[in-house]
């Protein structure tokens, strides 16, 4: 087999793939992804997936919105131009920091989701013009897909894994 290749395995129902996943992960063998139409809910622990650090970012991203608006207002309506409205008093950020919490608020919740999905953009590499890596069209319709790469499974051989795979109820399996 050629270097780079990957094992797939076919399923056309996501119990039958948790349940086969369970059995190959309780065999020895690691898998390396999984592709499906909707989320799998369970299969990441079956399979060991790294939890996403996405929340991290979001975080960081909605630091960034509450300062920028709190250094923006700060800017806007007390240094550049102090506006009398309201009788509020028009020189401290303090005093004036209940009338400004809405547009903070607004501006950190706008900044945390645009920073997350430009992030999850990125991070995945979908822009447009960019070739789907999901290894056949049927796992973005009804069926899903597991990934095994044999260079991760060294102590089975590539016919060990397809047997193992057909064994644990896939509908087609090949490499890609």
């Amino acid at each position: 087999m050629a270097e780079g290749l990957k094992i797939y395995g076919l399923y056309n129902d996501d119990d039958i793939l948790k349940q086969g996943a369970k059995t190959l992960v309780d065999k020895g063998i690691k898998v390396s992804d999984v592709y499906s139409p909707f989320p799998v809910h369970g299969i990441e622990n079956i399979i060991g997936m790294k939890w996403t650090r996405i929340a991290i970012t979001a975080f960081m991203y909605g630091l960034t919105g509450l300062a920028l608006a709190l250094l923006g207002m700060r800017f806007f309506m007390i240094a550049d131009w102090p506006m009398n409205i309201g009788g509020k008093p028009s020189f401290d950020l303090y005093q004036n920091l209940p009338a400004f919490i809405p547009i903070t608020f607004e501006f950190t919740v706008l900044c945390a989701a645009h920073g997350m999905a430009i992030t999850y953009f990125v991070r995945n590499w979908t822009f447009p013009g960019v070739e789907a890596r999901n290894p056949h069209p049927r796992t973005t319709d009804d069926h899903f897909a597991l990934e095994i790469t044999p260079s991760e499974n060294k102590k089975f051989s590539t016919d060990e894994i397809f047997s193992l795979l057909k064994d644990s109820g896939t509908v087609e399996t090949f490499e890609k």
